[in-house]
């Protein structure tokens, strides 16, 4: 503990702002991974089926009723189309859309943050390096000539935290941010593979 807490201090202030970014992007991760796996999460196939079992039986009722029971973002679609089983098909068609674009944004919401994160993180660690490369120079200008290697060589270690630092930061947040975009991409193809099997049922059952 004593060896990580002279690291982190000898980085200097960057240090402090590489931290933050850090706890942000792991913040992120964590609440997009329980929203997408979790909240979101429910299995579509039988989902479907039931609602195409309901409104075969002419339970359509029943059907927005069994679609009210989750907030995850298929049954949300499902419901604007049941609403519309009435009007044409363009009006059935439109109302899901409708919905789409604002259930699938929420998936992937904040995701790309993380890859900004993680960008940042990296420079601001060359950024420390490189201000604490000048203060090692600086240092070394006014040392006698024996002691401005040892001196020059200590700066510069130190120095390297910084980098050390933000690349302990951005690797994390690289790999949740490709983490979440292939699970949400697989939500959304699957949500979509399960709308235009409902919107097929709702328009050929009239």
């Amino acid at each position: 503990m004593e060896s990580i807490l002279r690291f982190f201090s000898a980085g200097g202030p960057v240090m402090y702002v590489i931290l933050i970014a850090l706890f942000i992007g792991v913040a992120i991760i964590i609440e997009r991974i329980i929203y997408i796996r979790f909240k979101n999460r429910i299995d579509t196939e039988t989902f479907t089926n039931r609602v195409i079992e309901l409104v075969r039986a002419g339970n359509v009722n029943r059907a927005i009723e069994y679609c009210n029971m989750s907030s995850a973002a298929l049954p949300q679609i499902a419901k604007a189309g049941l609403e519309e089983m009435n009007g044409t098909p363009q009006d059935v068609q439109n109302a899901m859309e409708l919905v789409a674009m604002v259930e699938l944004p929420k998936l992937e919401k904040r995701t790309s943050y993380l890859s900004m994160i993680a960008n940042v993180a990296t420079l601001l660690g060359l950024l420390g390096t490189i201000l604490g490369l000048i203060n090692s120079f600086e240092a070394v200008a006014g040392a006698d000539a024996a002691d401005k290697a040892r001196l020059l060589t200590a700066g510069i270690s130190l120095a390297m935290n910084t980098t050390a630092f933000g690349l302990i930061a951005a690797i994390p947040c690289l790999i949740g941010y490709t983490f979440l975009v292939e699970t949400t991409n697989e939500c959304i193809d699957e949500i979509n593979e399960n709308i235009a099997r409902l919107y097929k049922y709702l328009v050929g059952s009239r």
